[in-house]
């Protein structure tokens, strides 16, 4: 830190900062792209020529790289394709840091189903109408209009193929709570909000006090007529608790309890909350789940739910925290591996699949995964431990 700390020079070095965090984004892009081409030529050259394994390849070692999940490791490759490919006036005002990254990344998701030539147009004229005086909700929204005046029938058969991407999601929040999301056509959407508003006007009109506010009433209402219930309390499901044995045996233990995959929560709101919800305990020590034994090929049953209940519900590779989809032996059952609690690891279907692609190999060192890409780096992750860990910095093996 300079030793002038005026809030002129201050303030001016933020801005100087802002400017090399975009050169250097723009830098790594075009290192990702001379890496995706390296990759695929050397694997293409070994033999291995299906596209799908290639790009989940070069996805998943871009974001052990970038110490990101593979998922954004994989937009990170588009990305610096698409931006290579047609927009020259963005990746100047990325460079010269007048567009952030976040903003540059928003114009070419918007371009993403363009050609380079169509992109390059959308390009020039969002220079022309100085796109880096512009805020990200319009700069997206230009982006977006711009690029279905250059190709109309592209951007109406997006458009239809993105209501096949209709889906419900939900994902752990703070403080014993998630969010459930629906992603759905807009005026579906606006129809689902209006109704829930509705509900609000009922509440406000009924004889009853009003004891909840807007966003409570709504929340509670979508809940009832998901589920059929009559209040939205009396929800009847079975949840799996881990729970410390200090909690058990201590009733001033500070250490919480916690539903896997969402997070802690105090071990008093199990006991005291309503509605019809059961509760099933693992037992933990130190977070770690006391597992079993199976001679079985695949795991399954309680062997399967302790393991995800060790592993969070979350995938077990570095960096990915997607749902696990697979459990996976460490030491595959083809080279003698065993189906058993020290031997398994939840993995999300992408890092199940890309663990068989040509250089990707794991081994189990005493409860230590260790995971070596194509390019020698390697990547560890202890599933001895109740919890996921950061891993070390990838090493390299030597060349000889």
């Amino acid at each position: 830190m300079p030793a002038d700390r005026s809030e002129t020079s201050l303030i001016e070095r933020i801005a100087r900062l802002e400017e090399r965090k975009a050169a250097i984004a723009v830098e790594q892009s075009e290192v990702i792209l001379a890496f995706a081409k390296a990759h695929a030529e050397s694997q293409t050259a070994a033999g291995e020529v299906d596209p799908e394994k290639l790009e989940r390849s070069i996805a998943a070692q871009v974001g052990l790289a970038c110490r990101v999940s593979p998922t954004e490791g994989r937009r990170r490759v588009r990305i610096a394709r698409d931006l290579h490919a047609g927009h020259t006036r963005v990746r100047e005002l990325h460079a010269a840091g007048r567009l952030s990254e976040y903003k540059t990344a928003t114009i070419v998701a918007a371009t993403a189903h363009l050609s380079p030539a169509e992109r390059a147009e959308v390009d020039e004229q969002l220079a022309q109408q100085r796109v880096e005086a512009l805020g990200v909700r319009r700069i997206h929204d230009l982006a977006r209009t711009l690029a279905a005046q250059v190709a109309p029938e592209k951007f109406t058969a997006r458009c239809r193929a993105a209501r096949t991407g209709r889906r419900v999601s939900v994902r752990p929040a703070a403080d014993g709570m998630a969010d459930l999301t629906a992603h759905l056509p807009v005026e579906v959407a606006v129809a689902c909000y209006a109704a829930l508003a509705a509900a609000v006007n009922e509440v406000a009109v009924s004889p009853e006090p009003v004891t909840r506010g807007r966003g409570q009433i709504m929340a509670d209402t979508l809940v009832e007529r998901l589920t059929g219930q009559a209040t939205a309390r009396d929800v009847n499901i079975e949840i799996q608790v881990m729970v410390p044995i200090e909690t058990l045996v201590d009733d001033d233990s500070p250490l919480p309890a916690e539903i896997p995959g969402h997070g802690p929560v105090p071990a008093e709101l199990l006991t005291t909350s309503d509605g019809r919800k059961t509760w099933r305990r693992l037992v933990t020590r130190n977070g770690i789940v006391i597992g079993g034994d199976s001679r079985s090929r695949l795991f399954t049953g309680q062997l399967a739910a302790l393991i995800r209940a060790r592993d969070g519900h979350r995938c077990r590779e570095s960096y990915c925290d997607a749902p696990i989809r697979h459990i996976d032996h460490v030491e595959r059952w083809a080279d003698g591996g065993r189906t058993e609690f020290g031997n398994g690891r939840g993995l999300c279907a992408f890092h199940n699949h890309v663990r068989e692609t040509t250089g990707w190999r794991v081994r189990n060192t005493d409860g230590t995964v260790t995971t070596t890409t194509p390019t020698g780096a390697e990547y560890t992750s202890d599933i001895s431990a109740g919890e996921s860990r950061l891993p070390l910095s990838p090493d390299r093996h030597d060349a000889a």
